[in-house]
């Protein structure tokens, strides 16, 4: 028996997870997709955390042991029996018994935190948009969905910046894709870049082919080396203002890279890749998601040959 794909997606809280699972998985096809969230490993409800004095991002605050095993169970194609957090109500649900379908996306708060759960995943991504766009991001989503007052959730961000800073963060080392998308500089729209590091863990397209100082992306989509946690990496950087053309070209050269990709997404049409709200509830095209989307998309299919 074949063995799931697992996608790790781990990030702080309001880091961009959700609607970078989202379009991954719609491609991909929900059918073939089990998502899984690790805050529904949490060890204390929410009142019982402000009685202890604990926040949600601390190790102590979490079932890790259970988590891990729950992973190597997934990978393996066995089912679990996953526990259910509710963000809305603060309070525990009934267990829901999951089996893992052809891909599984994992995201959540500290899905890279012990190296049992590390070893579970084939592709590892990890959300780093500045803590200004976060903290925006947070309390648009918290105050809409989840009952909060501005107030409360500047004041928790506040409160949780500690365990962040000792216990999400660090996570970036193991991940083998940096996502992290800010504001544009030049983009009036509210169009966001993205910065992209490409760790050399897993082997990523030959981008140097198709994005180079000659080619005609090179104002919108460009690609070099830097430094990441002290490590040498290739950073590709995408802006909001790259033009569907511009896009075009990277897309049809990762696409001949998999010719899997072909059958399953094309961002330049009407699919779920790159859709993202808007400042009024609007969807908008965002082909910097896009990209991001289709790359992750890509060592999905890949790890399925390698198996």
């Amino acid at each position: 028996m074949s063995r799931p794909i697992i996608l790790g997606i781990v990030g702080d809280s309001a880091a961009g997870k959700t609607t970078l699972t989202r379009g991954i998985a719609q491609v991909l096809g929900e059918e073939n997709v089990t998502t899984i969230c690790t805050d529904d490993y949490h060890k204390y409800d929410r009142t019982q955390r402000a009685q202890i004095g604990i926040t949600a991002l601390h190790p102590d605050c979490n079932h890790l042991d259970i988590m891990q095993q729950h992973l190597s169970l997934l990978r393996s194609g066995q089912p679990i029996l996953k526990p259910n957090y509710s963000h809305k109500t603060g309070t525990f649900e009934a267990p829901t018994y999951i089996k893992p379908s052809k891909f599984v996306i994992v995201e959540g708060l500290l899905g890279y935190s012990t190296r049992v759960a590390r070893d579970a995943y084939d592709v590892k991504v990890y959300l780093a948009p500045p803590e200004s766009l976060r903290a925006q991001w947070k309390v648009k989503r918290d105050t809409q969905k989840r009952g909060y007052t501005e107030e409360q959730v500047l004041e928790e961000l506040q409160k949780r910046e500690p365990d962040s800073e000792a216990y999400i963060r660090p996570q970036r080392s193991w991940s083998d894709l940096v996502v992290s998308f800010c504001p544009s500089t030049t983009d009036s729209n509210g169009q966001l870049d993205v910065k992209l590091v490409l760790r050399p863990t897993i082997p990523h397209p030959e981008l140097t082919r198709v994005v180079g100082e000659d080619s005609p992306t090179q104002s919108a989509i460009r690609l070099g080396l830097d430094r990441d946690m002290g490590k040498p990496v290739d950073v590709l950087e995408i802006d909001g203002h790259a033009t569907k053309d511009q896009v075009v070209h990277l897309e049809r050269f990762i696409c001949d890279e998999l010719p899997a990709l072909s059958n399953v997404c094309n961002p330049t049409s009407d699919t779920e890749l790159g859709k993202v709200s808007g400042t009024t509830g609007e969807m908008i095209q965002s082909y910097p998601l896009a990209m991001t989307q289709l790359l992750i998309v890509y060592h999905m299919l890949k790890a399925t040959k390698a198996i």
